[in-house]
């Protein structure tokens, strides 16, 4: 039997996320949430503890917090990652994945053999002691490796984590949304248009489609590989 994998991260840096009852089914929390002052060890599926460490640490530094709000730490973005690549899209299981293997042009895809699994496990070993280094030291490694499929891979699920719906396990607590003023998925506003022509939309709290629902919503990182 494997041994369980924890990221362990103070709460007092995850803000609302510590509220989240389930996390592909599975309760953190029951029915006590930390203190703020507590650690906290967030269940891994791909990911060890050291690798998601280094990888939180990326996304940190790609999207960061500061005075405008929020960044990947927050949304739990490496927890979304997490799930991504323990589930079918990790294994590659809907991508074309017979050969030749060839470089071609930036609108046709990765076009490579390996897996998203693959791409992150070389990518993390070539960083090293990458969350020793000093932010100014972090973010010129990124740079020395912008190019390649890795960071490009990081910098995309970095973004997909901070403004999916929850269900996914990033942008928790809706943070990405209320960021850039999301409502949620809305399924019409026709009824909104005569109402507010001319007027300002008002600002208005963002709803998960969980919460549009009223039910659990199965994720496709749940999915059989």
């Amino acid at each position: 039997m494997k041994r369980r994998e924890f990221l362990i991260l103070p709460a007092k840096t995850l803000g609302g996320y510590l509220l989240a009852s389930t996390l592909a089914g599975e309760s953190l929390f029951g029915q006590n949430a930390p203190k703020p002052e507590a650690d906290v060890k967030i269940p891994l599926r791909f990911f060890t503890a050291q690798e998601a460490a280094v990888v939180s640490a990326m996304t940190e530094r790609i999207f960061p917090t500061d005075a405008s709000g929020a960044g990947a730490r927050e949304a739990g973005v490496v927890i979304f990652i997490d799930r991504q690549l323990a589930g079918p899209y990790g294994h590659d299981k809907y991508r074309y994945t017979k050969g030749p293997w060839v470089e071609s042009i930036p609108e046709h895809g990765y076009q490579g053999q390996a897996n998203p699994r693959k791409i992150y496990r070389d990518g993390i070993a070539k960083l090293g002691d990458f969350t020793a280094l000093s932010a100014a030291n972090q973010d010129q490694a990124l740079i020395a490796i912008e190019r390649t499929t890795f960071f490009q891979m990081v910098r995309t699920h970095t973004l997909e984590g901070m403004f999916c719906d929850p269900l996914h396990g990033g942008n928790a607590d809706m943070v990405g949304w209320r960021l850039i003023g999301y409502p949620g998925p809305v399924m019409a506003f026709r009824h909104e248009i005569e109402k507010y022509r001319g007027v300002p939309y008002p600002k208005v709290e963002p709803q998960s489609l969980e919460q549009m629902l009223g039910r659990k919503v199965p994720g496709w990182e749940d999915e059989p590989v």
